[in-house]
């Protein structure tokens, strides 16, 4: 067991299926399909025509209006997300030390809206009638930076970029930061915008996305017909803590972390390892961190795109990995409901992974209706299943062959030496 244990005591969320934990946590467990037709540009021309778009999402409840004309929508998105994650850890009317508070929020593309405006300025209107704050609402970093500035926080500052591992990287960071002592708060996760016509046109060039146009069935992961992911919006926050620290204040504990793992396939651009390797090696690297058997998770949150190899090289990996225990572990993919978020995907579906074990209740993967003979798993397919768990892992695979997985148990549970 680790010197500084590190527990988790708020979380936050801006996603498809809900703002907030608690509206969050409801669409989960209702199984509700966030995933409808692009509305902020014409899709006609384009492949793909479905997307995970957060509704309703008004930045005026956390950031003032002047601010928020400087931000792009990822920005907004974190900032949003951290402002619920200190609320529900209590933090707002605790006095901490800011010099030992720190915050990693990562992104993929950052100001995508942002960039694109300001092309078309530079094209139009030529160089001196470029907006001063577009490198603000451009950089990867920004939300991070505005998150350190917005509340003081005054410890390590950092904004991983590692494509769809991002958010499980910038949370595994952040464990490890607190788990050599160098913190006693950690601000972690990672928030990606980019529905916008270049990221867009880009991603349907890969011909990663599902061309299929039918809402209701377009993200299916782990089923038989898939055939490409649905991108998605958000963000995903969570307040990670020393665990003396945490008991000393008070705090109300979610779960703990206990172990991250992070691995490259060395393969691929786009392309996972042919033979699981990157994704055996990052789960066996997180469980023997957490120092846990196979047969302590109960279930797993899995990256889960919908794309045909993603979904059979993580199933075989998961077998591989987990063995006769394979047969009898939950396994989810909740970006069937919200879609891919890119960078934002490994947040939120940690923050999920968190509501699970805390909760009892494990998010179905919906519009699964025909089994594939490559993925043999139980994936939760028939509505949300009610489980006591005690441990559970949420994996994240990326663009480029990142790999990342953080097991979480229950506070108290499983080798607990506190």
């Amino acid at each position: 067991m680790n010197e500084h244990q590190v527990v988790i005591t708020g979380l936050g969320a801006v996603t498809p299926i809900g703002i907030g934990i608690k509206n969050f946590h409801e669409g989960l467990k209702a199984g509700l399909n966030g995933i409808a037709r692009v509305t902020g540009f014409d899709v006609t021309a384009f492949r793909s025509k479905l997307v995970g778009e957060v509704k309703n999402f008004q930045s005026e409840e956390w950031i003032d209006r002047k601010s928020a004309r400087r931000m792009d929508r990822f920005a907004q998105f974190g900032i949003a997300a951290s402002a619920m994650a200190i609320e529900d850890a209590g933090l707002e009317s605790f006095s901490f030390n800011k010099n030992r508070a720190g915050v990693i929020i990562g992104s993929g593309i950052g100001g995508s809206q942002a960039i694109e405006d300001g092309y078309s300025v530079l094209l139009e209107k030529g160089p001196r009638s470029m907006n001063p704050f577009f490198v603000s609402r451009m950089l990867i970093n920004m939300a991070a930076c505005m998150v350190s500035i917005k509340y003081g926080l005054k410890g390590p500052l950092s904004a991983p970029s590692v494509a769809c591992s991002t958010g499980s990287n910038a949370i595994g960071d952040a464990f490890r930061i607190l788990q050599r002592g160098d913190a006693d708060i950690m601000l972690a996760g990672s928030s990606e915008a980019c529905i916008t016509p270049l990221p867009w046109g880009c991603f349907c060039a890969t011909r990663s996305m599902t061309p299929n146009d039918c809402a209701e069935n377009a993200s299916r992961p782990f089923d038989k017909n898939r055939d490409g992911f649905v991108m998605g919006e958000g963000a995903g926050i969570v307040v990670l803590e020393n665990l003396k620290h945490a008991l000393n204040r008070g705090a109300d504990i979610y779960a703990e972390i206990v172990g991250y793992g992070n691995t490259a396939d060395a393969y691929h651009i786009t392309a996972p390892e042919p033979e699981s390797d990157g994704m055996i090696r990052v789960m066996k690297a997180a469980l023997q961190d957490a120092d846990m058997d196979v047969k302590n998770i109960g279930y797993i949150n899995a990256h889960g795109t919908s794309t045909v190899l993603n979904d059979k090289c993580e199933s075989a990996a998961i077998e591989k990995v987990f063995g006769e225990h394979a047969k009898t572990l939950k396994v989810s993919s909740i970006k069937s409901m919200i879609g891919h978020l890119l960078a934002g995907a490994g947040a939120v579906e940690f923050v999920a992974t968190v509501m699970s074990l805390f909760t009892g209740m494990i998010p179905p993967t919906i519009n699964y209706e025909e089994t594939d003979a490559d993925c043999t798993l139980d994936y939760v397919t028939n509505g949300a299943e009610s489980l006591d768990l005690n441990a559970a892992m949420s994996n994240s695979f990326g663009f480029g062959g990142g790999n990342a997985c953080l097991v979480i148990k229950k506070y108290g549970d499983i080798n607990d030496n506190s």
